[in-house]
């Protein structure tokens, strides 16, 4: 038998620890946009995300016999301290199961509600498929982060309220998608109410599972997810979620690193307060839909869906938030190696400022520069090296290159003449002590690690740029010990990047 979600929603059981969050104007983000933005606060929740609205209302739900015997739970983050937070209200027993690789922090806000904590394996795949033969043996109960219809219905509270809240017209609502709970409870009941309204996703381009799926008509399960938005890294959707995303969902937009983390600064300078990647990804799609479709005077709510965010990882939003916004160009500029060439490079640029400026002597005639300059958009970046080219300079524009904005801006100037047969893999380690020395015994005995790069970003995974010297003969054996390793990596041997400022 179906089920009747707008009933489930009116009846939900959530506000015993939810707040009913406030709908807030961006007032500068609405006046950039020319749109009429509006931010559905979730981070100001208890748990500081929307998470507890789900885990409750299940939890709520549940017969006293079964309460009884206690919840369990996968998860790395907020719906962790969801269920946890709903143990406590409830009074019954929570185990939650985590990778090895979550930071402290978060394992120390989910016993701090009272739950049990269990570590097990570098992924959430591997702390599911733990906490599924822990709860056979123990018959506790299962939360689900997403695919349940209670879990659903509890999200979709934040639908009620956002209509209640708001009763003058409105285009569109903006959803961050990972498994695919939040944006099918909301959906379930403002298309049952106010059916004009359209549900539109976001996900980011490396952890894009609904997207995939909704194209192909089926669950695609991804053989690895980006990391940076952790709180939306999911491989497949759920089954129940997928169903009702095929009927409800209008359309998804799909933004990058940089996005999210400029959507982190608007939502700052509106209101002073730091979303999480995965918090922050429906403001990045408000933006990226009014870029495509150059639309103004629209309403459009967007979900600030959580705020549990690592402050080390700062560091790395406030880099790359000017690239998010389109206001800095980094380039690979190739000038004559003499007196004053470097002074008339900066002539050409006029009044733009220089955000940064790597270099390091390497060849007598040629100098490599990694520059940052400061630009309004991408076409100025795109006019730029029109005239950059009639100047007869080369130059290269690197702002989408991941490899350099990770790794080679903090490395200009290690050419290396000596390495021979040097390849360069960039690769992603799981957070925890030992995963370096697991590298170091996958390899053979007879590579060079000739470079090696990390800087840690404040995430369950860091990542690393690192070159060996790999004779052709054991281009067979290299592969095997990709094989080996396990670990998600990309072959930057022929990066633009590397040939200029780092290879031989």
């Amino acid at each position: 038998m179906p089920v009747d979600y707008l009933q489930k929603i009116l009846t939900a059981k959530v506000y015993d620890v939810a707040i009913e969050s406030p709908l807030d104007l961006a007032p500068i983000l609405s006046r950039r946009l020319a749109n009429r933005v509006l931010l559905k606060r979730e981070d100001q929740q208890p748990v500081f995300s929307f998470k507890l609205r789900g885990a409750y209302n299940k939890m709520a739900h549940l017969s006293p016999a079964a309460r009884a015997r206690g919840v369990i739970a996968a998860s790395a983050g907020n719906h962790a301290q969801g269920v946890a937070l709903a143990a406590q209200k409830l009074g019954c027993k929570a185990t939650i199961v985590m990778p090895l690789t979550t930071p402290h922090i978060k394992i120390a806000a989910v016993e701090a509600r009272g739950a049990k904590v269990v570590l097990h394996g570098d992924s959430y795949s591997d702390a599911y498929a733990h906490a599924l033969s822990l709860q056979k043996r123990s018959h506790a109960t299962f939360v689900h982060p997403y695919d349940d219809p209670d879990v659903i219905a509890g999200q979709g509270t934040i639908g009620m309220e956002i209509l209640r809240q708001w009763q003058a017209p409105l285009d569109a609502i903006f959803v961050a998608i990972g498994g695919g709970g939040l944006i099918s409870g909301i959906a379930s009941y403002v298309k049952r109410v106010r059916p004009g309204i359209r549900i539109i996703g976001v996900q980011p381009v490396d952890s894009d599972a609904m997207a995939r799926s909704l194209a192909a008509g089926r669950r695609i399960k991804l053989a690895h997810v980006g990391l940076f938005a952790d709180g939306v890294a999911v491989k497949q959707v759920g089954k129940e979620t997928f169903r009702i995303c095929r009927e409800l969902v209008d359309d998804i937009v799909l933004v990058d690193t940089d996005a999210a983390c400029a959507a982190i600064k608007d939502v700052f300078e509106d209101t002073r307060s730091i979303l999480e990647p995965a918090g922050a990804l429906a403001i990045a799609g408000v933006k990226a839909w009014c870029a495509r479709h150059r639309v103004t005077d629209h309403t459009f709510v967007a979900i600030a869906c959580g705020a549990n965010m690592n402050f080390d990882r700062l560091r790395f939003v406030a880099e790359r938030a000017e690239l998010g916004e389109q206001r800095e160009a980094v380039l690979a500029v190739s000038i004559p190696e003499r007196p004053g060439s470097f002074r008339e490079f900066c002539g050409l640029l006029g009044k733009r400022s220089v955000t940064e400026f790597n270099y390091r002597y390497a060849d007598p005639k040629v100098a490599h520069l990694f520059v940052g300059i400061e630009v309004a958009n991408r076409d100025e970046t795109r006019q730029l090296l029109v005239e950059l080219k009639r100047r007869r300079i080369d130059a290269y524009d690197l702002t989408d290159n991941e490899m350099a904005k990770l790794h080679v801006r903090h490395l200009v100037g290690g050419h290396a003449p000596s390495a021979a047969n040097e390849i360069v893999y960039r690769f992603e380690f799981p957070e925890r002590p030992g995963a370096l020395m697991q590298f170091l015994n996958s390899m053979s005995r007879g590579w060079n690690i000739s470079l090696f790069h990390y800087r840690n970003h404040g995430a369950d995974y860091g990542r690393v740029l690192v070159g060996m010297q790999v004779p052709p003969s054991d281009k067979a054996e290299f592969r095997a010990f990709l094989d080996r390793l396990g670990y998600d990596c990309v072959d930057e041997t022929a990066n633009p990047a590397y040939r200029m400022f780092l290879g031989r």
